[in-house]
């Protein structure tokens, strides 16, 4: 499933070429990625025939389109979906579910009549239209516009990524209680130590709470911990407050490296909106890698069962827990 820094990739792409177009029409091809909005695909239909796209904003892994109606193209990619930058003329991908036709009539036409097209194979994504709030707080939203072209996001050296610019102070309904992320200038980061250190759960479960840090999804809470030597199920009240500091300097660390390579990608299923798969996956250390020598020490990889899902840690670096302790500090 898409994490924060797949869903920035695909952002920056469609900011790039959807600021400022205006949607001339839609088709929707299969009802199932259109069912967030409740009104039905007539009515998305209509909301969206005629608005212009004035930010393409995300904030953690949500994504949406601001619309100059007031309202937003709220985008759930799911497991499988693409947002994909087609001409006409391009045959239909096999799984393709809604189509909307762009141009760009603030500059001349560029897009040349560009397709927006909204791919999912397995159908767990969708589009809805939905009203823009104001954010709790009076802060931006999230990122929106476009990344400095002079760098692909950042990489290792870098405490946080070249991402865009502050979003307008709105969020779509329904997003407002996400968190914010990593990367976010507005994060209160000795607020969210506390707030992480409070949890009575491991902490690999606490980094997966959309409510206390956005964007962080099964691969990079893996990494991350990785680098912290700490197993996920540690209690995340048995942290130090400078391990707990140095786990988000890690979470930090890792997906700004992923987003200097594009994201990862083990398969097709995600690709930024030129069809492109990331090459983090190369730089991986514990995730998806069972069996495999950890990069540290040798030992090999092993991968748990953890709430329908994988874990994957190295079981010298990163012992679990026999009861509720102390982090290295």
């Amino acid at each position: 499933m898409p994490e924060l820094p797949e869903v920035e990739v695909v952002r920056r792409g469609l900011a790039r070429w959807t600021t400022g177009a205006r949607v001339d029409a839609v088709e929707v091809l299969h009802p199932r990625p259109v069912r967030r909005h409740t009104a039905g695909a007539d009515d998305l239909v209509a909301r969206l025939r005629g608005a212009r796209v004035d930010d393409v904003v995300r904030r953690g892994k949500f994504l949406w389109f601001e619309l100059d109606t007031g309202e937003a193209l709220l985008a759930h990619l799911g497991m499988s979906g693409q947002l994909l930058l087609e001409p006409p003329e391009a045959p239909d991908e096999k799984h393709l579910r809604v189509r909307l036709r762009l141009s760009d009539q603030d500059a001349g036409g560029a897009l040349e009549g560009r397709e927006l097209r909204f791919v999912d194979q397995r159908m767990f994504g969708g589009l809805a239209v939905v009203d823009l709030l104001p954010t709790p707080d009076g802060l931006p939203g999230g990122t929106g516009g476009l990344a400095p072209a002079s760098g692909a996001g950042g990489g290792a050296d870098d405490a946080v990524p070249r991402l865009g610019t502050p979003s307008s102070a709105r969020v779509p309904e329904g997003v407002a209680h996400i968190a914010r992320d990593p990367f976010d200038p507005h994060l209160d980061e000795r607020a969210l130590v506390d707030r992480l250190r409070s949890r009575r759960t491991g902490v690999k479960r606490a980094l997966l709470d959309q409510d206390l840090l956005s964007g962080v999804g099964n691969i990079y809470a893996d990494e991350a911990l990785w680098r912290s030597h700490l197993h996920g199920e540690r209690p995340a009240s048995g942290l130090t407050r400078p391990a707990a500091r140095r786990l988000l300097g890690d979470v930090r660390d890792v997906m700004a490296e992923a987003l200097a390579q594009g994201g990862t990608s083990f398969d097709s299923l995600y690709v930024d909106v030129n069809g492109a798969s990331g090459y983090f996956e190369r730089g991986l250390a514990v995730y998806g890698r069972e069996g495999r020598p950890c990069p540290r020490c040798g030992a090999p990889v092993q991968r748990e069962a953890f709430a329908n899902r994988s874990s994957h840690s190295c079981p010298v670096c990163q012992p679990r827990p026999r009861s509720a302790g102390r982090a290295r500090g």
